[in-house]
């Protein structure tokens, strides 16, 4: 294993003997960040800072994993992990020195023999080899390195009482007046300088400490001494021996609840109450809220039970559900020692004495379940050295200066692994219905702790037999009861703490079963004058979430799953309009969203009449300023609604949600959405088409030729039973554009003059073009160039008259394509460069990748190497993010052609392969034919004839001889793969 040093020059031992040698300051600076954390999360943008202080490159990521990557070379068995909130480095307490100086310390503290104690501390301070990572200067992390030089400094202070107090004095007065001279305005140095020399009869320079040490605070800080220097310095002046004032007796009251040995995850909750209440500065406290059952108490004593060592003195746990004050005062005063007459009698007088009884020790007081600001702030120590931890259902807004910590759910991992403790290896096998009960009990630690104890004492009963019995809403809160622990009556305690006009909001609130709320939604549900003040003191009560501002700046509320079904049992409040109003003004608000976005998806609109809007209209306005945001913020609702509405209803909706969802390549949503209306519309023949011809343009997207061209057959065929002579024409156009990638181009060109007849009545420049375009590489795939080139020029020409430029960019782009293979290379990239530019000022994000795809390939066939590269490069990332995988193939492609130009032919081969595996199984002859010629070339660039010979077999029993297209791909890919 390795050994790390941080107190002093960073170095590495590993294996033990060999220091390893770490090159780069970016490397150095990488491992120092996680060693100064160890054991925690680091966010990403935290290491990003350190390592680039005056801003990331754009390949900031990739560097990032390379230094990491490189580390573990270099180091043994170094182990760092990866998850949402960060990476940490995982160390043993003995394989890094500033763990093992702390340690050190803490057992010196903990130590009541002074001589026995001066050894842990001497330990400790032998660790360190001079300033914090000498010889590396990182600014991110100046505050950690001050932070760690005062914690030595204290440390080496605390040593020197324990020497004091052991009567080694004579050892101890050059120390001191070597670490005074660096430290002048330290007054306890001083005082303990003064004690040593005193004690060794030199009572004049102990006066002289103490007059330099006045004058350098008077002329520095403009104040006087404190009171240990004061009482230190009268003590010399009497000649009496000024004794250090002792460290806290002895004395530990632990009162803390056991803590429980299933506990699972919160590893960043527990970091961050730790730090806080274990800073050491002032009397932190720290307040640990949130919703009913989410572990507040659970946490809050693992938390203490760490904090321990922290706080030598002891450890104080004070339930205050239902208390009186007072009561709770009495109580912990007796604990503290006060004899049961001495107690006072008045409350305020308890307080005093509690406060006094706490002076210079080091508590740590849990104050569990506090409903009253008011009570918290009574129970605060009054001197520096203790700190308090504050659980409560509520936020406890009226603490000033408090930090608080809002309690969530678990992870999912985190709560498959708490239920995977509590019932045993069937959740492991039977993982998916063990996923179904994590989120029926909303991944909370009550419910899951209710439904594992219930599988624990029932062996025989099926995961899935609850997972059925949770899923059923009506029932859940009945199924979520096991001994005394009971999801309901943990919610129940929250609810009767509200005011009337809270409680009726709660229930109004709980009948909307949207995802989350906008601001101006809860609103309307609650229909009060005071709504406000109702929905601030459920936020207040951790019955609603607050989730603070969506990207259209409306503020957002979520009422989690139980507490929702505890509202919706609790019956119907007085009769409202809101919720009604909150679903038209929805449906209105998803209509005019769509019309203010580009439709890319290639299927019609359904008619119909624009629904009325009940919102006022500068609200609608201030939404809607940018449709994209507003599609964003309210996608998970409209999800939702789509699954409760009737079928033509969902599927009008889905339709305007489905323009965002498409415009970003959202299609796992859409294909969600479309699957729950074709269920729903079973009964409904025509309507079914529709939705079916959606889903297959989403298989289409994907790669999945073959079953999408099928389908787009049966419901062409369905659609024009129908006599729905527009959605025929749009889906057989989309089979055109399949059969393309299917190397069927005599098809497809049949498929597309079909759909442009189709078209002929009512069809618009952007739906001509999509069949245009579709002809068009049907007939360059049959080597018809000329009029392919005629049929991309009148396309051009009628998408200019539109005005539009998307349709424009898009129209420039097959020109362009057209333009090459006629020899017109200029032409051609011009041509492309216009569509490039053109699109960029358009949300169509799959047209533009679509059109960087081919300014790749432009560039590559007319010699612009780092052109095409970058342009390759870009497209991959924007059909990636969009899952348009079939581009996204191309473009790997591409670039892995680009590598054997750059002598990297045997890293091109297996990424090679895997598109080629991809292309096959989607039914893509001529993208397969493509990549078996670059793997060719890659294959001779390796010296593997052999496979070089066969690659170029397979390659021409798959090209169509006739395919201009190809050849000019092939053009461009093999001009990559010559040297650069």
């Amino acid at each position: 294993m390795a050994h790390f040093a941080v107190l002093g020059p960073l170095a590495v031992e590993s294996p033990p003997g060999r220091w390893a040698a770490l090159r780069g300051d970016r490397q150095r600076t990488l491992l120092a960040v996680l060693l100064l954390n160890a054991n925690q999360h680091v966010p990403v943008d935290v290491l990003v800072e350190a390592l680039w202080p005056a801003g990331p490159p754009k390949s900031h990521t990739s560097n990032l994993h390379t230094y990491l990557s490189r580390l573990r070379e270099r180091i043994d068995g170094l182990r760092v992990e990866h998850g949402p909130p960060g990476y940490r480095l995982r160390v043993e307490p003995d394989e890094l020195d500033l763990l093992v100086f702390r340690s050190a310390v803490a057992e010196g503290r903990r130590t009541a023999d002074p001589a026995a104690a001066a050894g842990h501390y001497r330990r400790a301070l032998a660790l360190w080899r001079g300033p914090v990572l000498a010889g590396l200067h990182v600014p991110r992390l100046d505050a950690d390195v001050a932070r760690l030089e005062s914690e030595r400094l204290a440390a080496f202070e605390d040593c020197v009482d324990a020497e004091l107090t052991a009567g080694r004095h004579g050892e101890l007065t050059g120390e001191l007046r070597a670490m005074l001279s660096e430290h002048p305005l330290r007054e306890r140095l001083a005082a303990q300088l003064m004690i040593a020399l005193h004690r060794a009869g030199q009572q004049g320079d102990a006066l002289e400490v103490y007059r330099r040490l006045r004058a350098t605070l008077i002329e520095e800080l403009g104040v006087e001494p404190g009171s240990e220097a004061r009482r230190v310095h009268a003590a010399v002046l009497r000649g009496e021996d000024p004794v250090p004032r002792l460290p806290p007796a002895v004395w530990p009251v632990c009162q803390l609840p056991p803590d429980i040995g299933d506990f699972t995850g919160r590893d960043a909750e527990l970091a961050e109450l730790t730090g806080v209440l274990g800073a050491g500065a002032g009397v932190p406290v720290a307040v640990l809220s949130g919703e009913p059952g989410a572990g507040k108490s659970t946490l809050a004593v693992r938390a203490a039970h760490r904090l321990r060592a922290r706080f030598p003195d002891g450890q104080l746990y004070v339930p205050l559900a239902g208390r009186d004050i007072g009561e709770v005062l009495a109580d912990l005063l007796r604990a503290l020692g006060v004899p049961g007459p001495a107690v006072p009698d008045d409350a305020l007088a308890r307080a005093a004495v509690f406060r006094g009884r706490l002076t210079d020790r080091r508590v740590l007081v849990v104050l569990d379940d506090a409903t009253d600001p008011g009570h918290v702030r009574t129970l605060l120590p009054g001197t520096p050295g203790c700190a308090v931890l504050v659980t409560s259902r509520r936020r406890l807004s009226g603490l000033a200066g408090a930090h608080r910590l809002a309690l969530g759910p678990l992870s999912g991992a985190d709560a498959a692994e708490l239920l995977n403790r509590l019932a045993g290896a069937r959740v492991t096998r039977e993982h998916a219905d063990a996923e179904r009960i994590v989120t029926a009990c909303a991944r909370l630690p009550l419910a899951l702790r209710i439904a594992g104890s219930r599988l624990a004492i029932r062996p025989h009963l099926r995961l899935g037999e609850l997972a059925d019995r949770l899923e059923d809403e009506v029932r859940r809160l009945d199924e979520l009861t096991v001994s005394d622990l009971a999801v309901r009556s943990s919610i129940a305690l929250s609810y009767e703490g509200l005011r009337p006009p809270a409680r009726r909001a709660f229930r109004l609130l709980g009948r909307c079963r949207l995802a989350d709320l906008p601001s101006w939604a809860v609103t309307t549900l609650v229909d009060d004058p005071d709504a406000d003040e109702a929905v601030e003191e459920l936020v207040e009560a951790s019955l609603l979430e607050a989730r603070g501002a969506d990207a259209t700046g409306e503020g957002r509320y979520r009422m989690h799953d139980l507490v929702r079904l505890y509202a919706a049992e609790l019956g119907d409040p007085a009769p409202t309009e809101g919720l009604r109003t909150v679903l038209a003004a929805t449906l209105a608000l998803a209509d005019e969203a769509a019309a203010r976005l580009p439709r890319t998806v290639p299927m019609p609109s359904p008619a119909h009449e624009p629904p009325a809007q009940p919102l006022p209209r500068e609200l609608v306005e201030r939404l809607l300023a940018r449709p994209d945001d507003w599609f964003s913020a309210e996608r998970a609702n409209l999800v939702l609604l789509i699954g409760t509405l009737g079928a033509r209803d969902a599927l009008l909706l889905l339709d305007r949600l489905g323009v965002y969802l498409y415009l970003h390549g959202q299609y796992a949503d859409m294909r969600a959405a479309y699957e729950t209306v074709l269920v729903a519309a079973a009964e409904d023949p025509p309507l079914a088409a529709v939705a079916e011809a959606t889903l297959t343009l989403l298989r289409h997207a994907r790669g999945q030729y073959e079953e999408a061209a099928v389908r787009y057959r049966a419901c062409a065929k369905e659609l024009e039973a129908h006599g729905d002579r527009r959605a025929h024409a749009w889906v057989s156009a989309n089979l055109a554009h399949c059969l393309i990638g299917l190397g069927r181009a005599e098809e497809a060109l049949q498929t597309a003059a079909h759909a442009r007849e189709l078209f002929t009545v009512d069809g618009s420049a952007a739906e001509l073009g999509w069949v245009r375009a579709a002809e068009s590489a049907a007939l360059l795939r049959l080597g018809r160039i000329a009029d392919a080139r005629e049929v991309d020029r009148t396309a051009l020409a009628a998408a200019r008259e539109t005005g539009d430029a998307r349709v424009i960019g898009e129209a420039w782009h097959g020109y362009a394509w057209s333009s090459l293979l006629t020899g017109d290379d200029p032409g051609a990239a011009a041509a492309i460069a216009e569509s490039v530019a053109l699109l960029r000022g358009t949300m169509a994000r799959s047209a533009l990748a679509k059109s960087l795809r081919t300014l790749g390939a432009i560039s590559a066939a007319t010699g612009s190497r780092d052109v095409a590269t970058a342009a390759f490069g870009e497209a991959r990332e924007l059909a990636r993010e969009l899952d348009e995988r079939p581009r996204e193939l191309s473009c790997t492609r591409a670039l892995a052609a680009a590598w054997i130009g750059e002598g990297r032919a045997a890293q091109a081969i297996p990424v090679l392969r895997a598109c080629l595996d991809e292309f096959r199984e989607m039914g893509g002859r001529p993208a397969a034919g493509l990549t078996w010629l670059v793997l060719h070339r890659a294959y001779e660039a390796t010296g593997d004839d052999e496979s070089a010979a066969e690659a170029l077999a397979e390659a021409a029993g798959l090209l169509d001889p006739r395919d201009a297209s190809a050849a000019a791909l092939r053009r461009a890919l093999l001009a990559l793969t010559e040297p650069a």
